[in-house]
């Protein structure tokens, strides 16, 4: 694994009177750190400023900004109200392409009568591709459908569109992603992408297109609706937040007045909730709805996760619509597993994933190309992102089972085919330079993630002779190759990326915008840094560097469901303290054991919360390495009192230090005593003496004679011992009495237990030296180690005992 790059924005300090003028907005504080980070962050007008804080000061960009082709789309809505035509509305499998498919069928909802004139259609993830497909088509034409209306996707599908129109059926394509090179043929076609980059409306998500769409249609007739265009906006928000689009411009806007709706629906009683599915799904992630982290660590991966494991999400616009709470808090539940599923899911692949990067050489290695016959597709991608986060290197994850295509007509009728991953992927083109008309392919199908400003994109498509079909956008790509392909793929990628890079060297990399204090963390300095909520791209969550800091009452276990059932992925709590307090401050650590957090001092950059489940603030731990002040980092250590093979009773001070008389057998021993140093005081870390000697041991057979003896005596007197009371005659460790306990009992003893002692009987009937050898073997072979262990220990330089401690956590 690279070592990770920490970076420390460039902190401009603000002129007065832009301070002064956010501090406006925060009479708690000075505002100097919210001030620090808009003016790095190009805010650095009055007018920008006030625009930003208070979205009631923005003015919102007309829906008619998209000029002809708005008044296509109204023109043919208008034309499908009087004639009375079946509309489909055709949405996508993530987060952003439901909630754009629920806002459709919510406002076009005022203007048709839903399940007679109006229908939606969701693509099965793990049987269909995103976009248009023939099937589909297909099946609405025998409904007698006359328009579709997409949304999040169908810009690309030319092929689609002309089949559509050959069958009678006219195109409105909502959408945000890739455009075609010429226009395809369409009634209209909705895309900011036609749009200059610097106008407001330029990166809007597939919800937000969808909502203008319907706000359009609002002010066209604004006599028919029965519920107002605001009824949408929760879940405009929850689609923008959700696919990660830059939040500026009427994105920010629409994003700023959605959390207020979702906010204030959470709070209503659940019975009297217009959106009670919504409600529920917040309840089981513990989240009341009022902050962006509420949808993106609730809400959105929830949505997203019922796809990945199940395929068909069709049933989440219902659960995003509907006013029966009954039904919405069954599927609310049923979302709740599949999330949950997809947790255990994703930690296994993540396992198996290391096991294989672990064989490569990564100094050598750009891009990180990994296949396997059995991971499950829908989670590649979050992996994928995961690997390359973590790596500083595109990831491409492969799934090889070998499914079959038989030609670009069938593409979505294979399992697997949809593996073009959540974010801006509907744009799947049939590109290969192997004939799919007579024979049929065996397809590796997978997901790929980009990292360090890696036009992922651009190496995906300089690749297409070799692909089958891809689909992307800079950061992200999903596509579909001949298995005999990979290797070729995987050589050729890797050499054009290094090409370019021109021998840079590629490194995992954090960025941290402040540098605070434990002191400084709380309630003051987390509604400081709200102003800049909505975060997201462009306009990322704070990270904050604590330095020389140390981690106290570490623990972990594994998460649960709302059923009470453990799932298996890992979370860390703590208190994060420094000299800037007396007290305290709690976190957390998603993903990761008590014992990856470091011992002695270390800087670490974090993430300030407010937890809503428990009502406190707490930072969630980003990234952590030991400080270069550390106590652990020179051989005069101040933390380690080095005492071994000598008088220490002379100690003026017994009390400031914690003295370990036993010589340990492991690393793992000494770092447990370690942190008791580090959490015994609250003024001062007190110091650790290792006060052994050289170990005088018996040869590990007479260990084990005595052993058999000791158990003899307590059988024929049938006298109970402690575990303890062994552990001191013997001399060995708890590991190795456990094997020795499993060699008396192959030698016919029966060891029993009750409360804290041991009963030992023995039957020489069922003694057999041949089941004997074999365990006996294994319990001298454990002394022995430990023994070794021990002498070691005696004797190691307090610089290795140092260095091999920080390498642990480095």
């Amino acid at each position: 694994m690279s070592a990770q790059q920490w970076i420390l924005a460039t902190i401009e300090q603000p002129p007065e009177w832009f301070i002064q003028a956010v501090k406006q907005h925060t009479p708690a504080s000075n505002g100097l750190y919210a001030a620090q980070l808009l003016w790095q962050r190009g805010i650095k007008e009055k007018s920008q400023l006030s625009t930003f804080i208070n979205y009631k000061a923005y003015q919102a960009a007309s829906p008619f900004e998209f000029g002809q082709e708005m008044h296509l789309a109204i023109a043919r809505l208008q034309k499908a109200s009087d004639n009375r035509d079946k509309i489909a509305i055709w949405g996508d499998f993530d987060a952003d392409g439901i909630t754009s498919t629920a806002v459709l069928w919510d406002g076009l909802g005022e203007f048709f009568i839903p399940d007679i004139e109006l229908s939606y259609y969701i693509p099965n993830r793990l049987k269909e591709s995103h976009g248009l497909n023939h099937q589909g088509i297909d099946n609405l034409a025998k409904q007698g459908c006359k328009l579709i209306v997409t949304c999040d996707t169908g810009s690309t599908n030319i092929d689609e569109i002309i089949y559509a129109k050959q069958l009678g059926i006219d195109v409105i394509v909502t959408d945000h992603h890739t455009l075609p090179e010429e226009r395809p043929p369409v009634t209209a076609i909705i895309n900011p992408r036609y749009l200059p980059k610097e106008h407001q409306l330029f990166h809007l998500s597939g919800v937000a297109v969808a909502y203008k769409l319907v706000e359009a249609l609002y002010q066209t007739l604004p006599h028919v609706p029965q519920h107002p265009l605001e009824d949408l906006l929760d879940l405009v928000a929850v689609g923008l937040i959700a696919d990660l689009v830059q939040l500026s411009g009427d994105c920010r806007y629409l994003a700023q007045l959605g959390i207020q709706r979702l906010q204030a629906d959470f709070q209503q009683p659940p019975t009297a909730r217009r959106r009670p599915g919504v409600g529920r799904l917040l309840e089981l992630c513990q989240k009341n709805g009022d902050r962006p982290t509420d949808i993106s660590f609730g809400l959105g991966p929830r949505i997203n996760a019922v796809s990945r494991i199940q395929g068909d999400a069709s049933f989440c616009v219902e659960l995003l619509t509907s006013r029966n709470a009954k039904r919405c808090n069954e599927l609310a539940e049923v979302t709740e597993l599949a999330n949950t599923r997809r947790k255990s899911l994703q930690k296994d692949v993540q396992a198996q994933v290391a096991q294989k990067l672990a064989q490569l050489d990564l100094s050598t290695t750009s891009v990180i190309v990994l296949e396997d016959a059995q991971w499950p597709a829908g989670v590649l991608g979050l992996v994928a992102g995961q690997v390359a986060q973590e790596t500083g290197r595109p990831t491409i994850l492969l799934s090889t089972e070998g499914v079959e295509d038989k030609g670009d007509k069938e593409i979505n009728k294979t399992p697997h085919s949809s593996l073009l991953t959540q974010h801006g992927l509907n744009a799947p083109l049939p590109l290969t330079a192997l004939s799919t008309q007579n024979s049929a392919l065996l397809l590796a199908r997978g997901s790929a993630r980009s990292v360090n400003s890696v036009d992922l994109y651009k190496l995906v498509k300089d690749q297409a002779h070799l692909l089958h079909r891809f689909g992307g956008h800079p950061f992200a790509a999903g596509l579909s190759l001949p298995i005999e392909n990979i290797p070729l793929f995987t050589a050729a990628i890797n050499q054009q990326l290094q090409q370019s890079l021109g021998g840079t060297t590629l490194t995992p990399t954090v960025q941290a915008d402040l540098v605070v204090t434990v002191a400084d963390l709380g309630k003051e300095l987390f509604l400081e840094l709200k102003l800049l909520e909505p975060c997201g791209m462009g306009n990322p969550v704070p990270k904050l560097l604590i330095q020389n800091c140390w981690f106290e009452n570490g623990w972990h276990r594994n998460q649960q469901d709302w059923q009470g059932k453990k799932v298996q992925y890992i979370k860390t709590e703590f208190n994060i303290r420094d000299n800037s307090t007396r007290s305290g401050f709690p976190g957390i650590w998603w993903g990761h054991y008590k014992d990856e957090l470091p011992i002695g001092r270390c800087d670490c950059i974090a993430e300030l919360d407010y937890n809503t489940f428990k009502k406190r603030y707490e930072i969630r731990l980003i990234a952590v390495r030991p400080s270069e002040n550390s106590a652990l980092t020179t051989d005069n250590s101040p933390l380690i009192l080095d005492l071994r093979n000598q008088e220490y009773t002379t100690l003026t001070d017994r009390d400031s230090a914690l003295i370990l008389e036993h010589c340990p057998t492991n690393w793992d021993d000494l770092r447990v005593w370690l942190r008791r140093c580090l959490t015994t005081t609250v003024d001062n870390q007190q110091q650790l003496a290792i006060a052994w000697s050289k170990p005088n041991h018996q040869p590990g057979k007479e260990i084990w004679r005595t052993l058999v003896g000791i158990a003899k005596y307590l059988s024929r007197t049938n006298q109970p011992v402690t575990r303890v009371q062994l552990l001191e005659k013997l001399g060995i460790s708890d590991r190795t009495l456990f094997l020795g306990i499993k060699a008396l009992k192959s030698c016919g003893f029966t060891v029993t237990r009750e409360d804290r002692y041991l009963q030992i009987t023995w039957n020489s009937s069922s003694v057999s030296v041949s089941n004997a050898d074999a365990p006996i073997a294994q319990f001298l072979a454990a002394v022995s180690e430990e023994q070794f262990q021990q002498k070691y220990f005696a004797e190691v330089p307090l610089s290795t005992i140092v260095a091999m401690i920080n390498s642990h956590f480095d």
